[in-house]
């Protein structure tokens, strides 16, 4: 992630090289949206006047207030990421989707698994993971903490739509 994607933040591509994302954080849709007080000629760098990406109608202040925001999802995930430390530990285990457009991994720490499937695709895509050594496991979608079926030793289907992914903490059904 760069300065400003956590609210979907554009950028000045007429700044040229690495200039074009390093415009100022858009807080507000006040003045040089709250990042300087000065004139805006005076400002280093401009901030984007552009009428979907710009100050005006894409700053944190709005997105605060929207519970279903970019940036509240953005902190959601965050906050996933936190509550499980296999995410940012754990060893990985990239697993063969047998679909070149989704990537299948699994994070392993201790007791601990999240499978991880991501369709890189605009298209919905389908995928059968050999899912076997965890027959028995029930994999739990952790976002949602939403239940699905559980694993047997037959390989397991999923569906995902366009740049759609599912983390799944999986938990041995007794």
């Amino acid at each position: 992630m760069y300065y400003g994607d956590e609210i979907g933040m554009g950028d000045n591509v007429y700044l040229g090289d690495r200039n074009g994302v390093r415009t100022p954080m858009q807080w507000t849709n006040d003045r040089n949206a709250r990042f300087s007080r000065a004139d805006p000629a005076r400002l280093y760098s401009p901030i984007i006047m552009d009428p979907i990406y710009g100050y005006q109608g894409l700053n944190v202040e709005a997105q605060e207030r929207d519970g279903s925001s970019l940036l509240q999802w953005m902190k959601n995930l965050i906050g996933l990421r936190k509550l499980f430390p296999v995410l940012g530990l754990g060893t990985l285990r990239f697993l063969e989707s047998g679909n070149r457009k989704v990537l299948a991994y699994l994070r392993e720490l201790e007791n601990d698994t999240i499978l991880c499937v991501a369709n890189l695709s605009r298209s919905v895509q389908p995928v059968e993971l050999d899912l076997a050594a965890f027959a028995g496991f029930v994999p739990i979608e952790v976002l949602g903490y939403t239940e699905f079926p559980i694993i047997e030793a037959r390989r397991y289907f999923l569906t995902l739509g366009p740049y759609d992914f599912y983390w799944f903490e999986l938990q041995r059904r007794d």
